[in-house]
């Protein structure tokens, strides 16, 4: 291999530590040292100090989340117009992964209750994805709708839990 071949292989900086959060979330253990590396370059992070908003609820959606660390409150507005705490995410929690499917709003704002990191892949960054690397996308898709489902039922449980005999 020529150097310009293996420069063309090498990750940035951004991209080596990005690598680094997502070696660190169980999700992503069956995946190849490779595979890392091509996510790490379609994926990027963002430290969130605690009270920052990660988005707000009716924003357009363009991205999704992986918690690495810290803990992140999602708020859902009521009727009465306050915002209630629906959930609390933290490390290997996942955000917004409807974004990645559908062209929607937020359905809710997530706020750093603690400083946080999450990797953030944008729509964009998953439709490069699963046009250059088909079988990655796939593997990436199965993965996120495994955790949309589980979160459905999650969400279905409380509900029934919450009515009325």
């Amino acid at each position: 291999m020529n150097p310009a071949d293996l420069r063309h292989h090498e990750l940035s900086e951004t991209e080596e530590r990005t690598r680094d959060f997502i070696l660190s979330l169980p999700l992503f253990d069956l995946f190849k040292v490779d595979e890392i590396d091509i996510l790490a370059r379609h994926m990027n992070y963002s430290e969130i100090t605690r009270g920052e908003y990660l988005f707000m609820e009716g924003e357009k959606g363009d991205y999704m989340c992986f918690v690495v660390r810290g803990l992140l409150d999602v708020l859902k507005k009521s009727s009465q117009g306050d915002y209630r705490v629906i959930a609390r995410l933290g490390k290997g929690n996942t955000i917004g992964e409807m974004s990645i499917i559908d062209k929607s709003p937020r359905s809710a704002s997530v706020i750093a209750r603690q400083p946080s990191v999450v990797i953030i892949l944008t729509k964009k960054g998953f439709d490069i994805l699963t046009q250059r690397y088909p079988t990655l996308g796939i593997i990436l898709l199965k993965k996120i709708m495994r955790l949309l489902s589980l979160n459905m039922r999650r969400t279905s449980s409380r509900l029934a839990d919450k009515m009325p005999s």
